[in-house]
């Protein structure tokens, strides 16, 4: 079975983590120290957020990692019920290994209800010293006060064209793909700094041939060409505005 391209190159360490250089500097230290705060990740989607937790744990727990992390995803389990039962439940037992404390993982935190977040301020409180809570989230606005001021508050942004361009160099050369260069600019272009829906879309191009070019793109991201698009306006300025929209004569791969 092929594997899924966005879990085969999801970073293993800290040197593997692209962009957020100033955040991966800073989680580092405190790896290194053993003093991990609660934590708040915030940021939109495929910029790091998960991979760089997961980074933190290995590094911490080393082999016994999997066995001292509980990760949830709150847009599934958003009730008080889940933090009442199985996250206190993980919170107030001990680790395995040196490492005094086990980590709990709420990935897209801001959809837990207020009251789900009331109940995780208390658990943050009471189970401190064997538990500490990295909550990942779009939107830190969303988290209640009570639990931003008790997190160390990492704001991540969108990769930049060069750290994407390393990431698609890395998978073409490791997959055997040859990508042009207009079709790797493509590809920076609507990823839009996401690394997962540039993974997701390399891999899916990949699937069609190892040749990837700009009309492969296109044909994953059902996008127009510039010249199709260049098309329909003229139309439409030129009076043929009823004619744009007859899929007779429109050239779009819907």
């Amino acid at each position: 079975m092929t594997e899924i391209w966005i879990e085969k190159y999801r970073p293993k360490s800290f040197n593997d983590i692209k962009g957020q250089i100033h955040i991966v500097d800073k989680i580092k230290a405190m790896v290194n120290k053993k003093a991990l705060p609660h934590l708040l990740f915030a940021g939109p989607a495929g910029v790091g957020k998960t991979s760089l937790i997961l980074v933190i744990a290995k590094e911490l727990y080393k082999e016994n990692w999997k066995e001292n992390i509980l990760e949830l995803n709150a847009s599934d389990s958003r009730g008080i019920d889940v933090i009442r039962n199985e996250v206190k439940n993980f919170a107030r037992t001990r680790s395995l290994g040196e490492i005094p404390f086990k980590i709990c993982i709420l990935d897209e935190a801001d959809s837990l209800t207020k009251e789900a977040q009331q109940a995780l301020r208390r658990t943050m409180e009471m189970y401190s010293q064997t538990c500490r809570f990295c909550l990942l989230c779009n939107y830190s606005s969303k988290i209640i006060d009570p639990i931003q001021s008790r997190c160390a508050i990492f704001r991540f942004r969108p990769l930049i064209k060069d750290d994407l361009k390393n990431i698609i160099d890395n998978v073409s050369e490791k997959e055997n793909l040859s990508i042009d260069k207009e079709a790797k600019e493509l590809l920076i272009e609507v990823s839009e700094g996401d690394v997962r829906r540039l993974q997701n879309i390399l891999q899916s191009s990949a699937s069609i041939s190892d040749v990837i070019d700009t009309n492969a793109v296109l044909t994953i991201v059902s996008a127009a060409k510039p010249e199709e698009l260049r098309k329909v306006l003229n139309m439409a300025v030129n009076g043929g505005y009823h004619k744009t929209n007859s899929k007779r004569d429109m050239e779009f791969r819907y």
